[in-house]
């Protein structure tokens, strides 16, 4: 999943950037409000992480400028500012859910884990496809018997395609949610991380569910390609 995570706090930014990171999101980092509105506008997120003291513009006005502009990625507000009037007008500008500082860093994934889960309907954080089970909360995959061991990049690209399963998603998607502003979009990361995650996930004897719609993308799924 990418997250973009709006702080002008250096310090705080770098902890909760490779915090984020170190738990499989892809993460974008900027520092002031007409920055966040430009990316969350260009860029395609699961998550925005925005701080409320921002130069520029304030977080209540950079999450009502994205709901006018009809950007609706769920936001977590993080700021010092914890009376009632203010949790209220970060509300009632847009935000989904507001969490104040100081913050456990634990706290944070799970109110992110549930803005992750709230989006048109309740998404399950347990998926499994033919003997294939994948617990999102717990970030542990396994095949059959067989614990399964992905790499934080693997994890991110799976749970994506778990999230869709039985849905085609194309590369396009993979690229706008699993990596973040640094990946080079003429690599072919894509390819070379769905080959890791297909030889991680599809050994003999288990049949593959991990298959290529040629032209289309990358599907999960306990059906055969037809």
């Amino acid at each position: 999943m990418r997250v973009l995570v709006v702080e002008d706090d250096p310090r705080l930014a770098a902890l909760v950037t490779r915090g984020l990171r170190e738990e499989a999101y892809a993460v974008d980092h900027c520092a002031d409000g007409p920055s966040a509105i430009t990316q969350a506008v260009v860029n395609s997120y699961d998550a925005i992480v925005l701080d409320v003291m921002l130069p520029g513009a304030d977080g209540f006005a950079v999450v009502a400028t994205l709901r006018a502009r009809h950007v609706h990625t769920p936001v977590l507000m993080l700021t010092a500012l914890d009376a009632v009037a203010d949790r209220i007008a970060g509300l009632d500008a847009g935000a989904d859910d507001y969490l104040g500082k100081p913050f456990d860093f634990g706290e944070l994934l799970a109110r992110l884990r549930a803005l992750l889960r709230r989006p048109e309907a309740v998404q399950p954080m347990r998926v499994q496809v033919a003997d294939l089970v994948i617990d999102l909360q717990s970030y542990s995959v396994t095949r059959g018997d067989t614990a399964i061991t992905l790499t934080g990049k693997e994890f991110a690209l799976l749970e994506l395609l778990a999230r869709n399963v039985r849905r085609v998603v194309s590369r396009a998607e993979i690229v706008a949610h699993v990596w973040d502003d640094n990946h080079d979009p003429f690599t072919n990361a894509v390819e070379v991380y769905i080959n890791r995650l297909r030889g991680k996930i599809d050994r003999e004897p288990h049949p593959p569910v991990l298959h290529t719609r040629r032209g289309a993308g990358y599907i999960l799924t306990d059906d055969p390609p037809g």
